[in-house]
């Protein structure tokens, strides 16, 4: 060493402005750290006082705060959390002061001190990962600085350093991943901070799960933000004109209007169609659960071009399972696994679907998680346009296969209490022939499937599923029945709408599960603008009773038919959705008739406060 250093007087920042060597300032802050249990505090008290926060800050002042930081970084192996603890509490504050408030050289000598106190002693890797945390959200008065240049640069700055940072504790301390997951969600915004707060946390989890550690934290960033989206998602309240509305579970949106009876009553219609896209409008939670669903959507697209979407849909998998499936009042959220299946419409698809087949045939699920699988599953399956009809029509025959068994077994009498995941089942069977029957049909060796299927049978038994399920749904699956002449059913049976308030209600339940269609359009606004091209609307669907009837043969080729059902057989053109959701209107439902009216585009449900 260049110089002795004995005398207990020599100061910190007496050896910065004599030029001392680096060594020379770690020794100094040794013999400080060690003379504290001696009883000799003096040099000790001048260090801590160094690490107290200031204001505003002088030049000298800033480096000497960096030349002291520097030094502990040398000597951090002497730190002790018992007679040391004046010194950690004075560097808490002063990472607590926030890393986006400092200059890159403060920065860096906090981030190598940090850095360094975490290896050096397990006890002190918590503290240090949460110093780290802290620093994903700036400063509430810095938020509006974000939008600007100067803004950018300093966002830039400071988070590729934390997680750099990050990245390096994780090397040197290998379990140090694994603590910081817990740290990550417990300091992750609530539903009741503001946008631009869980915004940017958000931000900062999906690039951990895509980061070098992503493999280890991925499990739990992922899943903890869903959980936060269903927190939003059933915090998002409606206008109570709409609640008042909502009451009739069985109002219809019609988004063609046939013949108005004059401009007034076509205003009318019109204003009610849009009522719950407007009702959203300024609605702040509404908002927040928009801006996190489109950071999912971007991290997703990331994941698929980077090759990961597969690994990283099986974590959103079993997060779904858990957290969305039976969540109640769940309204969009649903939305990222459907995205995540656009995405990949040959694997991530098509597994979801078997996912959801699986559960709800599975006898060991509960009842509600079965009948909440295969509204999910109708509702998928009817709504994607990325699925193909072979696909549609392979889970088709896999329901109608299990609600024959079903009927095999149960010769009795109609009983919705005791045998709602059976009517669960027909009725989901119902909806989905309801957007898919024409186009099943245009493929020759579909319609033969479909034509083989005991579907008659089932709807004719004595559970009497026809009676019991949502009379909406059964009234259109009857109208494409009839206009398809295969159905026999579909002219034998009378339509009874005075037995829906006792036996389709006895059906859902206290959960409504009746009518419950989890992918009804989506209402926020940003989010639609991922969804809507792979989302199949009911203006696009081609019913058995259009005008251009269906042949008994079929039309075209089987491949070209095919070819066009890979997309739903519906033509690719980008949708407005507010002009789709305003040519929507409520009809109440005592105005139910067969005339030239339109099954519902969404039936309530699924956004209304009495739903799932």
């Amino acid at each position: 060493m260049g110089r002795e250093l004995t005398s207990d007087k020599v100061e910190l920042h007496e050896m910065e402005n004599d030029d001392f060597s680096d060594l020379e300032l770690i020794y100094h802050v040794r013999d400080a750290l060690i003379s504290v249990p001696l009883g000799n505090r003096d040099n000790y008290d001048e260090l801590v006082g160094h690490l107290h926060p200031m204001q505003r800050p002088t030049a000298d002042q800033v480096a000497l705060l960096v030349t002291t930081l520097k030094a502990l970084s040398g000597a951090v192996s002497y730190i002790d959390i018992v007679h040391h603890e004046a010194l950690i509490y004075a560097f808490i504050q002063v990472s607590r002061l926030s890393m986006w408030n400092y200059g890159t050289d403060v920065m860096d000598a906090l981030l190598e001190l940090i850095i360094s106190l975490a290896a050096s002693n397990g006890k002190y890797v918590d503290m240090c990962l949460d110093m780290l945390v802290r620093n994903f959200v700036p400063p509430s008065y810095f938020m509006k600085m974000l939008k600007q240049p100067c803004g950018i640069t300093r966002k830039c700055e400071v988070l590729s350093r934390v997680h750099a940072a990050l990245k390096d504790i994780s090397d040197l301390v290998p379990l140090a991943p694994m603590r910081l997951s817990p740290i990550v969600v417990q300091r992750m915004p609530n539903v009741f901070s503001k946008e631009h707060e869980i915004v940017i946390f958000v931000e900062n989890m999906l690039r951990l799960e895509s980061g070098a550690i992503g493999e280890i934290v991925g499990v739990t960033m992922l899943p903890a933000l869903v959980d936060r989206m269903i927190e939003l998602d059933v915090e998002i309240g409606w206008d109570g004109n709409l609640q008042d509305e909502a009451k009739d579970i069985f109002d219809m949106e019609l988004e063609d209007v046939a013949e108005p009876v004059d401009d007034h009553d076509n205003d009318d219609m019109l204003s009610k169609g849009s009522l719950r896209r407007k009702c959203l409008q300024g609605n702040l939670v509404a908002e927040k659960l928009d801006s996190l669903m489109v950071l999912t959507f971007e991290h997703l697209e990331s994941c698929q071009s980077s090759g990961r979407l597969a690994q990283v849909f099986d974590v959103l998998l079993t997060s779904f399972q858990k957290t969305v499936l039976n969540a109640y009042k769940s309204k969009f959220t649903q939305f990222v696994m459907f995205y995540a299946c656009a995405l990949d419409p040959g694997e991530c698809a098509v597994k979801f679907a078997m996912e959801l087949a699986d559960m709800f045939i599975c006898k060991v699920n509960p009842p509600i998680t079965r009948m909440s699988a295969v509204a999910y599953l109708a509702s998928y399956l009817s709504r994607a346009k990325f699925l193909s009809a072979a696909v549609v029509t392979s889970i088709l025959q896999r329901l109608v296969n299990w609600c024959y068994e079903y009927t095999m077994l149960h010769d009795v009498d109609m009983n919705p209490l005791a045998h709602q995941v059976f009517y669960s089942g027909c009725q989901a069977i119902m909806y989905m022939l309801c957007f898919r029957m024409r186009s099943l049909m245009d493929v020759p060796r579909l319609k033969l499937q479909l034509l083989n299927m005991p579907l008659e049978p089932i709807l004719k038994h004595r559970l009497s599923p026809l009676t019991v399920c949502l009379p909406t749904v059964v009234e259109e699956f009857l109208r494409q029945a009839k206009a398809a002449r295969h159905f026999t059913t579909s002219e034998s049976f009378v339509f009874n709408d005075v037995l829906e308030s006792d036996l389709s209600r006895a059906f859902g339940g206290m959960d409504r599960l009746d009518m419950f269609f989890p992918f009804d359009p989506c209402l926020l606004k940003k989010s639609d603008g991922y969804i809507h091209k792979y989302f199949i609307y009911w203006s696009m669907v081609r019913t058995t009773y259009d005008s251009d009837d269906v042949s008994d043969e079929g039309s075209g080729s089987e491949s070209e038919n095919e070819e066009a059902m890979m997309m739903g057989s519906y033509a690719e053109k980008d949708l407005d959705i507010e002009s789709v959701l305003n040519r929507m209107s409520i009809t109440p439902k005592n105005s139910l008739k067969f005339g030239n009216e339109r099954m519902p585009s969404r039936i309530r449900p699924s956004t209304s406060p009495e739903s799932l």
